[in-house]
């Protein structure tokens, strides 16, 4: 069975993909972060890494770039997850030699689509290696034809030549992954290059504007008396500002993720709701069956009575028959009524057996029902304590 490593920070995206893969008929392995991954693959060596873009402490570029840097995974599938897929995110994907970038929410089966996809391609034949070498050059005076003793000389060199070609293209096939990951850790640091570069343009404008406002004040030097109070209120006015700036910084590179996030928790709450539907079913079946029942219960009291007053009406006849000789006749057509009386008890009293029977099954039905609402309940209970913790968490971030 193939086994499927999922590294993602969001509970709900991981709860989604498992129940996705497990479907499909995979094992699937879960990390809360990309340290986690990390540890994981140091340890096991899944057949697929699903990892998300995004995570507090490492990365998926960085989790992909680990994989290739191992020997016994670097031909393992990456799949890269995000809730944005731009012309960046594609780039970063293709420096660290990804296998793809799939975006969340997942749509239908796209995600179980990709990992069939991925493993079948890594199932795949390797295309036979052509190793080139010099051509054959025909006989020249310089080059005479070898004799037959030459001739076995070669072929006994020939393999260890072979041996050694196939090493050096080893060595090369290293280099060059060597050299992939190096172009990648540099094109990852290009970025952050460019980034601080950005910011630096940003920081040298902020102290063109300060400058200025320093020229200002310099001229206005004889007017500090009267403005010393107005640029301490206007020093911590723009220390807010400063940090509400931070502050917002920090939450816009929050929000895609909190997107990916909110999408992922409203796919879970479908299901959610799904859930309930199914139990209002489930408790308007286990109400139907409790109607049923009091309706078998209420036909078995009345055939109860049915059943006194029969008995309490031959033993009446009984005791007429016996008490009076002079109604001999009377006695004689009640007693050819006995049989008959006597049959139809019989009768009854198998009918009451069988409403008996069912009413047995009909409560036994309703205690299977009532002990599954019940568990579905404690089900429900647990989805919503955890939807409970899952909003509490977001409300502190």
């Amino acid at each position: 069975m193939p086994k499927i490593l999922i590294a993602d920070d969001s509970i709900a995206v991981r709860k989604v993909a498992e129940r996705l893969l497990i479907e499909a008929g995979f094992q699937v392995a879960l990390a809360a972060s990309g340290e986690e991954a990390l540890a994981y693959l140091a340890k096991e060596q899944p057949d697929v890494v699903v990892s998300d873009v995004i995570m507090p402490d490492k990365s998926g570029y960085e989790v992909c770039a680990f994989v290739r840097r191992q020997a016994a995974l670097a031909t393992t599938p990456v799949l890269l997850i995000s809730g944005i897929v731009n012309d960046e995110v594609t780039k970063q994907a293709e420096s660290c030699r990804a296998d793809g970038v799939l975006k969340k929410p997942f749509q239908g089966t796209s995600l179980k689509d990709r990992v069939f996809e991925l493993l079948a391609k890594r199932q795949e034949p390797p295309s036979a290696a052509v190793i080139s070498s010099h051509p054959a050059q025909g006989p020249t005076e310089e080059s005479p034809l070898p004799v037959l003793g030459d001739h076995r000389q070669v072929g006994l060199q020939a393999p260890s030549q072979l041996n050694e070609l196939e090493r050096q293209l080893q060595m090369e096939r290293t280099r060059s992954e060597e050299l992939s990951m190096r172009i990648a850790d540099v094109t990852a640091q290009l970025v952050q290059a460019k980034e601080l570069e950005s910011q630096l343009t940003t920081e040298r404008e902020r102290v063109s504007e300060l400058q200025q406002q320093v020229t200002i004040l310099e001229q206005q030097v004889e007017r500090i008396p009267e403005l010393e109070a107005t640029v301490k209120s206007e020093q911590d006015v723009v220390n807010s500002l400063k940090q509400a700036l931070l502050n917002s910084q920090a939450t816009l590179s929050r929000v895609e993720e909190l997107e990916s996030s909110l999408n992922a928790e409203r796919a879970a709450a479908e299901q959610l709701v799904q859930q309930l539907s199914d139990l209002e079913q489930v408790s308007a079946r286990v109400k139907e069956s409790e109607t049923r029942l009091a309706d078998h219960q209420h036909e078995i009291a009345e055939l109860q009575q049915t059943r006194a007053s029969l008995e309490a009406d031959l033993l009446t006849e009984r005791k007429h028959a016996s008490e009076t000789v002079q109604r001999l006749q009377e006695l004689e057509r009640a007693a050819a009524r006995i049989p008959e009386l006597e049959q139809l008890l019989a009768v009854e009293r198998d009918r009451n057996g069988e409403l008996t029977e069912r009413a047995l099954e009909a409560e036994q039905s309703a205690e299977s029902a009532t002990r599954r609402f019940e568990e579905l309940v404690r089900k429900l209970g647990e989805i919503a304590g955890l939807a409970s913790q899952l909003g509490s968490g977001k409300s502190q971030t």
